[in-house]
């Protein structure tokens, strides 16, 4: 059984603020920022560093990314695809078991929020830009060989259709959800249930015991703060990319990295004016606003599209999900292994560096939930939604492809204006286009707004209760990171921003494993005693 040691206020020590909640104390107050001083300090100064390095040496840092992208995707890939694997059934066996009755928070904690919000703040911090960016780019790259096929299958054949909305549903579904899932419900096991500070280090408890308050407790959270910020800074980026696409095709503006820098400009003045308004009224609303918009543009292309066909295709993407999962999971032998590194390692990497921040995120929200309703709503939902989407989207696209209707005929070019060239092949494509680019700004905004939320929260130790212009901070700090890196990368902008995606999520992969041991060992514990 887990307790909470408060002792006095000599660092570094827990305390608790005016709510009863606890976080880890180092000193006074830092230029009115009431943060841990250690992972607060080494978190900004690295991140400072790497947007003074992308600016003043853009090729150099790009070359270091790119350089480190490639070691890990290629002599690690093994390493990624059986971490995936893991968390995956270490979730399902959660479910299963008898782990799966206990309640966040205890028996007696409600939900602070009505299922129907849950699930939209949930769906929109773990999918956002990404989603909006290759829901169109990826089925049609798998389709036409852009850079590859899943499994080896020809190219342009009505198997490699298949495949390719498979595929990418199998890229945003289950596997990266487990990791949300678990590192989500960890935080909010060990928050809420045994009264530990609300930050990643509180997660390895069991393994570092008190320790956890110290040396080894800053590292975990310095550098869960790195991979979130690589994390949010790729999401953010591409979301700038696809912006700046949107107001070319739609405006004839220019689309240059001084454009899709001006984007991001914008956009994290507006989050920081949602930051401003609070969680409700600015992260929960603006969460809603943007599943019934994401519903209502798919709605819509389900119908201007070629619905029979894409009826069908939702059938054959579920369906061909779980036929397929079992030989896409699989990194032994596999023909197509450049496929695999440089879509699905890089997409592991990319949802574990980003999980600390969707992590942090969904627990908060989900307070009153049972181990089994969390882990069940966080796997199958979004999957769900995410296969009709790609059936959706990717489907329109492929039937285009296969009918020489539109630009994508002629083949994937920029993947930034692939899902406007989609709707060049429907009625009112303007709108369309208007619209999606409302979503994304919204989607921005949101993944902006809770990512800042997060860090603050990392960077004070797991104090819920910091002073407004702390997380106003890290909302600059990520905007300039994910402008820094655009800039850095320069016509490989993309690349740029993948590579710092891997090169963040290996160290953190390390400690999701660990934390995965822990949570177990907690959750068995306290399910033997009910």
């Amino acid at each position: 059984m887990l307790s909470l040691k408060v002792k006095g206020k000599s660092a570094p020590v827990l305390i608790k603020d005016e709510d009863d909640n606890p976080y880890v104390y180092t000193g006074a107050p830092f230029y009115g920022f009431d943060v841990h001083t250690s992972v607060f300090g080494i978190s900004s100064l690295f991140m400072l560093l790497l947007v003074v390095a992308s600016i003043l040496y853009p090729n150099e840092a790009n070359q270091i990314l790119v350089g480190m992208r490639g070691w890990i995707i290629e002599d690690l890939d093994w390493l990624f695809m059986i971490s995936a694997n893991y968390f995956v059934l270490f979730c399902l066996f959660l479910i299963v078991m008898p782990t799966g009755k206990i309640r966040l928070g205890g028996k007696n904690a409600v939900p602070e929020y009505s299922t129907f919000s849950w699930l939209c703040m949930l769906f929109a911090s773990g999918i956002g830009i990404g989603l909006m960016f290759w829901g169109v780019a990826e089925p049609v790259a798998y389709y036409t060989d852009w850079y590859g096929t899943p499994l080896g299958v020809e190219a342009h054949t009505p198997e490699a259709a298949r495949l390719a909305l498979v595929s990418a549903t199998y890229h945003w579904g289950i596997h990266g959800w487990a990791v949300f899932a678990m590192i989500g419900l960890a935080l909010a096991y060990f928050c809420y249930n045994k009264g530990l500070p609300f930050t990643v280090r509180s997660t390895l408890y069991p393994i570092l015991g008190e320790r956890c308050w110290g040396g080894w407790g800053s590292l975990i959270d310095v550098i869960s703060s790195i991979a979130t910020v690589f994390g949010l800074a790729t999401s953010l980026g591409l979301g700038a990319q696809q912006v700046a696409s949107g107001l070319h095709h739609l405006f004839g503006l220019d689309n240059s990295i001084a454009t899709q820098l001006a984007v991001i400009a914008v956009i994290t003045v507006v989050a920081m004016f949602s930051i401003y308004r609070g969680m409700h009224g600015g992260v929960r609303l603006l969460s809603n606003v943007n599943i019934l918009l994401a519903l209502a543009l798919l709605a819509v292309v389900f119908i201007l599209g070629p619905s029979q066909i894409l009826a069908s295709d939702v059938v054959m993407t579920i369906v061909g999900y779980l036929q397929y999962v079992v030989p896409l999971s699989d990194w032994i032998g596999r023909e197509d292994s450049s496929w695999m590194q440089g879509w699905t390692v890089f997409y592991w990497a990319w949802w574990m560096s980003w999980s600390p921040f969707v992590g942090l995120f969904i627990a908060k929200i989900s307070k009153g939930r049972t181990v089994r309703e969390f882990l069940a709503a966080t796997l199958v939902i979004p999957t769900l939604l995410i296969g009709v989407w790609m059936a959706v989207m990717g489907g329109t696209a492929i039937d285009q492809i296969n009918n020489d209707v539109g630009s994508l005929s002629g083949g994937l070019g920029d993947v930034s204006l692939a899902l406007y060239q989609m709707y060049e092949g429907l009625s009112f494509s303007e709108i369309l286009s208007a619209v999606s680019i409302v979503l994304l700004v919204i989607f921005f905004v949101t993944s902006a707004d809770s990512g800042s939320i997060v860090m603050d929260s990392i960077t004070a130790g797991g104090n819920v209760n910091t002073p407004t212009k702390q997380k106003l901070f890290w909302a600059s700090i990520i905007g300039l990171i994910a402008g820094a890196l655009l800039y850095g990368g320069g016509k490989d902008a993309l690349s740029a921003l993948q590579a710092a995606t891997v090169s963040a999520g290996l160290p953190f992969m390390i400690i999701l494993l660990l934390m995965s041991w822990g949570l177990y060992r907690e959750l068995a514990s306290d399910s033997s005693r009910s």
